[in-house]
């Protein structure tokens, strides 16, 4: 079992800390390793087991609509998909998508939408998913194409997503398109649509190197009535937005749970591993990898915990969250890496532990904003910051 004195850190609740327990020793029980054999019945299953659980009321807000509490809980949410994470990547990726999934809901539906949709997805009988990429906008939002046309009491949806995880075995989504109240991002409109609705077809199923439901949509006179918005017209950026700033903590805290899990297998291999009469453990250049290894997770951790605890105390997290991310994602590659190499051949060999780590971290560093557009919010907000400050001094001045 990985280390789990970080769970004394003050950034905690009791309540926290017994969480993280029952689920490792829940997930120790019930969660095997998948194989990819057949992704989509795994995942259903999952989402299923999860949901008979109880874990993914920490999914959704709200105790009326199924939730664990009225907001979500970030550190919550992030040690679940930590601890998650280091069982089984396609079972966290099942946590997870059932928050990103109904977030925006979560965050911005009306009473009705909630309680259409979020009991069903805290129970794991219904599978939710967000749809925001586009062919030609991925991170570059205000570049979408797909649009939603008004015709009285409904909106007439045109146009492709892609990349959209649970793609082609989501019971509805979370669509954003463009709705022309304004210009660029402000003229954005979010909508939820059922899986079965006409017009919504599943163009493509995309496969990836760590296999998880993914495909590409398109819509084509898709109607959907208006009751299905997502707040306000031309406000789906927004929404999105809020979205993302809640689930891209937890995207660091998945990072970690898969760099505790290299770590730990690390450790065991260069323990039992001979060479030339030693064990692998014994050799200066073995134990000088396994030291930054170790030093690489505790600095992702505290940055990920730091930008959960602050996020839960109210405060604006979009640098905190950014950092987390990048750090997280990019050091647990290099981490997984180390252990691939600590195994030697045998660390490549299809569906050893290091090798499936090594294939499902590389998404992480891309997903919900990839590494290049962390280190950009980052500088951003610095220089926000900067040039207020230096305002202020300027006023004092004069």
């Amino acid at each position: 079992m990985a280390d789990t004195s970080f769970l004394d850190w003050p950034f905690f609740d009791p309540g926290h800390r017994t969480l993280a327990r029952e689920l490792d020793a829940w997930a120790t029980a019930n969660i095997a390793q998948t194989h990819g054999h057949d992704v989509d019945a795994e995942c259903r299953a999952l989402v299923r087991l999860l949901g008979q659980a109880g874990w993914l009321r920490h999914a959704v807000a709200g105790r009326e609509f199924g939730g664990s509490a009225e907001a979500i809980d970030t550190r919550a949410l992030c040690l679940l998909r930590e601890t998650l994470a280091r069982h089984s990547g396609l079972a966290d990726f099942a946590f997870a998508m059932q928050g990103l999934g109904s977030g925006a809901i979560s965050l911005d539906g009306t009473a009705e939408q909630r309680q259409r949709y979020l009991p069903r997805v805290a129970a794991g009988q219904a599978i939710a998913a967000f749809a925001l990429s586009e062919p030609q906008a991925g991170s570059d939002v205000a570049a979408m194409a797909c649009s939603a046309r008004i015709d009285g009491d409904h909106a007439v949806i045109d146009g492709e997503k892609t990349w959209i995880s649970n793609g082609g075995i989501a019971d509805f989504y979370v669509v954003f398109a463009r709705s022309g109240e304004a210009p660029g991002a402000r003229g954005i409109s979010a909508f939820i649509v059922d899986a079965d609705t006409p017009g919504l077809t599943i163009a493509e199923r995309i496969a990836v190197i760590a296999p998880h439901p993914l495909a590409r949509l398109r819509f084509s006179g898709c109607r959907v009535p208006l009751s299905r918005r997502i707040g306000a017209p031309g406000q789906g950026f927004k929404v999105a937005m809020r979205t993302l700033d809640v689930f891209r903590t937890s995207v660091a805290a998945a990072a970690l749970g898969f760099a505790r899990r290299a770590l730990d297998e690390g450790l065991q291999r260069s323990i039992s591993r001979q060479m030339f009469g030693n064990a692998l453990a014994d050799f200066q250049l073995t134990q000088a990898k396994l030291a930054q290894m170790a030093t690489t997770v505790d600095s992702a951790a505290l940055l990920t915990y730091r930008a959960a605890w602050q996020r839960d105390q109210g405060r604006n997290v979009t640098r905190e969250a950014a950092m987390a991310k990048m750090v997280a994602t990019e050091g647990a590659q290099q981490v997984i890496d180390a252990a691939v190499q600590l195994f030697g051949g045998m660390g490549v060999v299809s569906d050893m532990p290091v090798e499936r780590l090594y294939r499902e971290i590389r998404a992480l560093r891309i997903y919900e904003g990839a590494t290049e557009v962390q280190q950009l919010i980052i500088a951003r907000d610095l220089l926000r910051q900067a040039h207020s400050q230096a305002g202020i001094q300027a006023a004092a001045k004069d």
